[in-house]
């Protein structure tokens, strides 16, 4: 692409790198490229962080056109900087667009985009243990007009926001409740995408969740309130006598791009991986029984998140006496080993960037 650059007049003062939080610190620039069905993709450019200046009748702001991405870049021991597997994050967005009737951008024009706008905000990625760049590719439809229909015109931008541990516990366990009103998804609707309609949907989950103090809600199917799918804003995987259980992608679960990664090593390691339907009666009766030995949330944000108690209806189990579990921490170990460049890199799944 002929990417044109914008430079700002004043950097912004970098955050303290031990205190970053999540998404509070937003980088100098970010890529900006425009579609219209007369010109297609145009005008990519990486302009300085600033508002933007939308219609009132812009469609994403009344029919939720919208889709996004979640990665990161990660400065290795040596002060490179990595990306992890951005293929797949952007092959992903082409399946989230075409469920909502918006242009693919192209897996290379994708990359690119992320890779210059890391290279201009390189100072931007941290150095301290367990920090990254998180990187949110994202896109909406900009036409002017109210009526729902295929937009005509759309926005890809990606912004960067220097980030610690997702959550505050760090990579210690979590209650979960388990919701069995509410749902998240239903086979035929948009359940596999990353769009923002998924995640407004599930914040009165959440916010139940929270009330009973737990962290984060487990998700049940749409149709039979029986078969556990999602945790949050991740997919979850469970660790039953000896064995790996996790939702199979059929339409309604995010197909993970840290799910995939620990797939590929958990079958690499000799684990046996079951992609099936689990149901939540079967998973709280491994609880009672004890062969419920480990649970676990995976997503770019996380990485890991170690379960240490389900809460169902009235009823309760802890898993691993509310502790990490050896596996979770040896595949988060492992993993984020692979990503900070200090484990050696044997799937070739990172992308050196400068």
């Amino acid at each position: 692409m002929d990417i044109r650059f914008e430079k700002r007049e004043h950097l912004k003062e970098k955050p303290d790198q031990k205190n970053l939080g999540f998404g509070k610190y937003m980088t100098d620039y970010m890529f900006v490229m425009d579609w219209d069905r007369e010109k297609e993709w145009h005008d990519a450019r990486i302009v300085p962080h600033e508002p933007m200046l939308l219609d009132p009748a812009c469609v994403a702001l009344h029919y939720a056109q919208e889709t996004f991405e979640g990665m990161k870049a990660y400065r290795t021991k040596e002060g490179k900087i990595q990306l992890f597997r951005p293929e797949m994050n952007a092959k992903r967005m082409i399946k989230s667009n075409e469920r909502l009737c918006m242009p693919p951008v192209p897996v290379d024009m994708f990359v690119e985009a992320v890779e210059e706008l890391v290279k201009v905000e390189k100072d931007w990625v941290p150095s301290e243990p367990e920090t990254s760049l998180y990187i949110r590719p994202f896109m909406f439809a900009t036409e002017s007009s109210l009526g729902v229909h295929m937009a005509s015109a759309y926005k890809f931008v990606v912004i960067c926001t220097p980030v610690g541990a997702y959550y505050a516990e760090g990579v210690n366990p979590v209650r979960i409740l388990v919701e069995d009103e509410l749902v998240r998804a239903v086979k035929g609707g948009t359940g596999f995408t990353k769009c923002g309609g998924n995640y407004a949907a599930s914040i009165l989950g959440q916010v139940k969740a929270e009330k009973q103090g737990c962290t984060q809600v487990l998700w049940l199917d749409g149709v039979e309130r029986k078969y556990v799918e999602e945790v949050g804003t991740m997919n979850i995987m469970f660790k039953i006598a000896g064995e790996i259980y996790t939702a199979p992608i059929e339409g309604t679960v995010l197909p993970g791009v840290t799910r995939d990664s620990i797939i590929h090593i958990l079958k690499d390691w000799g684990y046996k991986v079951n992609e099936t339907r689990l149901s939540v009666d079967d998973l709280m009766k491994a609880g009672h029984d004890g062969t419920l030995e480990e649970a676990f949330g995976t997503g770019t944000a996380a990485v890991i998140s170690p379960v240490g108690e389900f809460v169902y209806k009235d009823d309760k189990v802890t898993v691993n006496d509310f502790k990490t579990g050896e596996l979770t921490q040896k595949l988060y170990d492992y993993l984020t080993g692979i990503q900070w460049g200090s484990v050696e890199d044997k799937y070739h799944w990172t992308v050196e960037v400068c």
